[in-house]
Order: structure tokens, then sequence, then C-alpha cells
């Protein structure tokens, strides 16, 4: 996997930067300078879905600067503007039937989703859960039932999900299932019945199941979370389901769950390097198809040869590219397939499959010239303890990679992972000549449950060890230029900054924490209400406030701010529902109070991360400045956002 990075060692050229606007004396060859604006703003369409009968393609686009819903007729026909949304993004939409649409959307981004629903024509909104401090989701759209779906919302009780079928015409709302405080998942079967509940009581995990839905439910299993039995869907009989299982294995595989005799009948596929949870089929056929896994990159294990050969037959039409199918109609003869690849968000098209015939339907982000982007390049390293970590390289394309500037991406969750693909984020930093380090670090997901273990009550320590371990890693390597090392990153990432900088404070030149964690105690006691049957994992996953106190204060970059002798921009979200206000708030305090000037960019219209497209010009644009100040990387014309920070 380092073959790639090998290749480029040992060259000595060092690259000089300035600070000057619009620069252009870079020693090198460094691709144009693409605007700011290029790689965040909203693309031309994106999110497209075909209709259930086939004759027609939903996508959104922007309208006055906000994420709208459009439709046309397939292949090529009108567009038309179905809903007008001005205050924020739709955040995502699906085909209640095939003339009406769903969609979701927040205020602010509280992340109190309510479900919407429009005819085509645009006539007769409707909010579906029309509640107050109320988040609601999307069960089952029931494709095969036209005028109802099944959803859940916490406008009982805010800590918990009750389950409702709703008449997407009149709104009406019927009670299936009164959840008793326990409940965070359902699962319903090929009928539209709500047939599995998902419970925990903070630290073990049961699957309920019931026969049919005039049942109780009844405790099939019970693990400790550490463990996963996880339900996908049912086979097409109704009596057995398929699940993602981790039960006595490392990595999660996939298998078939017989609830009669209470036990794993048969495995149908499993990795032996990373979990595998992707399960494809054909509803049309009531075939399993396949299983999508990722390593370094998104791969497939058919199980069906109709499936196999239309996707070799879409793979030679798209050479070099990754290709995937993302709708279909109900008789699966009409496809929505999306191409892309680390160097371009990529392109629609609608597939007749009967006929094979492909109709290119948009590019989503067409004035990115995949020639002027860098390739992310899968790389792994040896932790400091010897652990394995895999990540990414992206190296600036037409200068040598020695000696140059370095920003390290740490990704949120922290109990997530990155992939390979197009990141505007990354792309865009290595425009301005960095070169860009993501990493998963232990605890990642997808490499199985003793590397996800690995990183209990481990911030701060072991987790970001992984990080600094990769930086002198490139340093070693003569990549990096090891005065000139920022770290950015959100949610988690934000707290990876924060804990880059107090804890190995000479390690790094400068930080960007957007959305960031700095106190675990502030954390965990304002976590949102419908994460409350889950606290006790939290504890036990990252520290308990009562029984871990001098951990968490330890961890916690609040506490230690005055460690920090280098530059810090902050970015926060007012309404930010899971890392709120005050994790920022205080980190901002604490520094000035240490004498440390931090510039700090509040918007008061976000939450969890900047999705109105103004927002994130300005804050990217701050980012830019900031780090071109701090690390000499190129930077574009622009007003001048930085210096207006408190």
């Amino acid at each position: 996997m380092l073959n790639s990075v090998r290749k480029t060692i040992g060259v000595s050229i060092i690259i000089l930067f300035t600070q000057m606007m619009n620069i252009e004396s870079v020693k090198g060859e460094l691709p144009p300078l693409v605007p700011m604006e290029d790689f965040f703003k909203n693309p031309v369409e994106a999110g497209h879905s075909i209709s259930p009968k086939g004759g027609k393609v939903a996508f959104l686009k922007p309208w006055k600067n906000r994420m709208n819903i459009f439709y046309q007729s397939v292949p090529k026909g009108q567009e038309v503007q179905v809903t007008k949304v001005t205050n924020r993004d739709i955040a995502g939409f699906f085909w209640a039937n095939d003339n009406k649409l769903a969609y979701i959307l927040d205020e602010g981004g509280d992340e109190n989703f309510h479900i919407f629903t429009i005819n085509l024509d645009g006539s007769d909104p409707k909010d579906l859960t029309p509640f107050e401090n109320t988040r609601a989701s999307v069960i089952d759209d029931l494709e095969q039932d036209q005028k109802h779906m099944i959803i859940s919302h916490n406008s009982r009780d805010t800590r918990v999900m009750d389950v409702y079928r709703v008449n997407v015409d009149s709104g009406e709302l019927e009670l299936i299932f009164e959840n008793p405080g326990n409940v965070v998942g359902y699962v319903t079967d090929h009928d539209g019945k709500l047939r599995i509940a998902l419970a925990s009581d903070g630290v073990n995990n049961s699957v309920l199941y019931r026969e049919d839905e005039s049942k109780e439910f009844e405790n099939l299993v019970t693990t400790n979370f550490r463990e996963t039995l996880s339900p996908l869907f049912f086979t097409y009989d109704n009596k057995k389901f398929y699940a993602a299982s981790n039960l006595g294995r490392d990595k999660s595989a996939i298998v078939i769950y017989d609830p009669e005799s209470n036990k794993e009948e048969k495995v149908i596929y499993e990795h032996p390097q990373v979990d595998v949870s992707g399960l494809l089929r054909s509803d049309e056929r009531k075939v399993i198809t396949g299983v999508s896994f990722i390593a370094a990159k998104r791969a497939y294990h058919f199980l069906d040869n109709q499936r196999r050969e239309m996707q070799e037959f879409l793979e030679s039409k798209f050479p070099g590219l990754e290709v995937s199918v993302v709708s279909s109609s109900l008789d699966e003869s009409k496809f929505l397939i999306r191409t892309y690849s680390d160097r371009s968000r990529g392109d629609y098209y609608f597939l007749d499959n009967e006929n094979k015939d492909l109709v290119h339907l948009a590019e989503i982000s067409p004035w990115i010239n995949p020639d002027h982007m860098a390739p992310m390049e899968p790389i792994s390293y040896q932790s400091r303890d010897g652990i394995l970590i895999h990540g990414y390289l992206t190296l600036p394309q037409g200068v040598e990679p020695s000696n140059l500037p370095l920003v390290v991406v740490p990704h949120g969750g922290p109990w997530a992972r990155d992939n390979w693909g197009y990141q505007p984020e990354v792309q865009f930093l290595a425009n301005r000549g960095y070169v860009v380090l993501q990493m998963n670090f232990r605890g990642s997901t997808g490499y199985g449950r003793k590397f996800w273990e690995m990183s209990f009550k481990k911030w701060g320590k072991e987790m970001q060890n992984d990080i600094s371990d990769g930086v002198e890693w490139l340093v070693s390597k003569g990549i990096a230029d090891p005065e000139k090392v920022g770290i950015y990153g959100a949610s988690y990432g934000g707290y990876a900054v924060l804990a880059g900088m107090t804890f190995t404070p000479d390690l790094y030149a400068c930080g960007v924490d957007y959305v960031g964690v700095s106190n675990l105690f502030t954390l965990l006691e304002s976590i949102p209400p419908y994460w409350e049957p889950m606290r006790q994992m939290l504890y036990e996953m990252a520290g308990d406030p009562e029984k871990d106190k001098d951990l968490i204060k330890e961890i916690s970059p609040v506490f230690h701010a005055d460690k920090i002798v280098v530059p810090l921009f902050i970015a926060q979200g007012a309404n930010d529902p899971r890392v709120k206000k005050a994790e920022s708030d205080q980190m901002v305090k604490a520094m000035k109070e240490s004498g440390i000037d931090v510039p700090y960019m509040v918007k008061d219209n976000e939450g969890h991360g900047f999705r109105n497209e103004e927002n994130r010009f300005e804050f990217y644009r701050a980012m830019e400045q900031f780090l071109s100040k701090h690390l000499q990387g190129r930077i574009g014309q622009g007003k001048d956002i930085l210096s207006s920070l408190d």
C-alpha cells in the first residue's frame, strides 16, 4: 500500500511559499489556483432518485442559494421545481409515491428534523410531524404502499422514539408502537409490519422480535454493546432476517439469523480484514445479489450473476471510475447510476436496463477539472505501540513531495472512518499546496471489534498518539516540513485539534477547530435527549464523569489551554445539538485568560457544521487565510474574513 508513497521519497527539493494574495510564485508547477467557492458551492444537481414507476427523476438543485427539489421526466424531460425553501437546504428526500415526494428539514441546524410531503406540482405541502422540539425519522417508506409510510418521532417524550403509520395525503398518524423507554431502533418486514425492535439498557443491547404486530415483542438475544447483531432486513418469506454480526468473531459478517432456533443459521459472507455490513438485494426478483464493503476502497462480492454482469457492463462504460447503482424503479427495469473518483464528484446517468441505454443526466460539479485535482492514495503506517494504522495521503500536484507544509485532518465520530473518494476539503487544501494526511486511528469503525475497543477511554491518549505518529512518519520520510504542520478537524476531529495543541504543543504550527469538543464533562452533560438510552455506553467508551473524573479532566483540552503556544482558529454553530456552543465558548475563554488571542467564528443559523452556502464560504475563506498566514500555503483573492473575527 505504501509503494505509491515510497516512489516519491528521497527527493530533496524544498518548496518555498509566500503569503501574498493570489500567489503565483511557488517553485514547481502546482495546478492553477482554483477559487475557494468552486470547492464549496452547491452542486449543479445532486441526490438523484428515480420514481417508483421509473418515468421521472427527482433531484436537489440550488434555488436562491438553497438546495430544493426538482424533477424531470426521463430520459430528457423539462425540469419542474417542486419546493421553494429559502431558510435552509433540504437535507434529504424520497418518493412517497409516483406523484408525491417526501423530504426532511430542520431549523437552523438544530437537527430536529421534520418530515414533509408535497405534490409534484408544488401543491399541498404538509408537515407530517408538526410538533415542537421534535425529531422525526423514516423507518420504512413502504414502496409498495402508495398512501402510507412508517415513521418515528419523539413528540411524546423527547428521550424516546415512538412509531407511527402515517397517511401521506391526510397526515393522519396511527400509533403502532409506544416506546417503553429503552428502544433505539426498528426493523419492518417486506409487508411493512414492525417485527424487530432494538433495545438498550445503556450497556447491553437486545434484539426484540415478534411474529406479527398483534403480538408482544420478546427478547431474542442480549449482548454487551461490544458485540453486535444488527438486523438488516427480512428474508423474502418474512421468517428469518439478514444481519451484520460480530457474535463470536472480530469482524462483522453478513449472516442469516433464524428467530425460531434463535441462532445464526448461515454465514453469507465475511472478509478477513474489514467488517462487512452492506447487503445488496433485488426486491423484484426476491434474491440477495451481493455484499459491499470498504477496505482501502469500496469493493463488492456478488452472489448473483445478473447483478455481477450489470456491474461489469457499467465499469466497462466508465473505465477508471467508481460506479454505483443509487436508485431503481420498482420493477427494476430503470436505474440511476453514479460515477465518481477521488478527483471528481462525478455524474448521474439514467439506465434503461432492458436495452442497456445509458443517458447522461447531470455532472455534479462541472467547474471542477479532475486534471487539476490531486490523487488520494491509500497508505498505512505503524503506531508507536505497533498497531497498523490505515489512512489516505493526498500530495499536491506538480511539486516534488519534499519538505512540504502538511495539514492533518482527523475524522469526526470518533467511531466512524475516512473513505476514499472526492472530498472538497482535501482537494481545496492540496490545491493550496498542502500535503493532506487522513488516518483511521484506533477506534475507527470497519476494522473489527478489537481495533474499535482499543479506543475506549483513550481520547487524547493512544488515539491521539496514532495521529501524532502519522505526522512523525511523514516528517521522517522527508515529505512534511516539521516547522509547517497544521491540524484541522470537525467534531471529534476538532477535539483532536485541541488535544494535539495542548498535549503535543511542539508538533503543530497552528490548528483549526470546527465544532469540536473541549470538555468531556460538559459534552456528556449536554447530550441530546434522544441519546439518553445510550448514556452508560458513552461512559464506557469515553469515560464516566464520576468514576473517571481524573481521567476526563486529564484529557479535556479546556483544562490545559495554557499549554497552547501556537495560533488556533475556532468555528461553531450556535444551534449545535451534539457539541454545544458552550464547548467552543469555554475554550476561547480559557485561551484568552492565558493571554492567547483566538479568532472565533459563530454562525447563529447553523448547527453541527455549516450547511448554508454563504456560511461555508466565510468559514473556508477564513481557514484559507489562517493557514496561509501560519503555514505559507497559497491563497486566493477574497474579503479578509480572519481579521474581522474576535
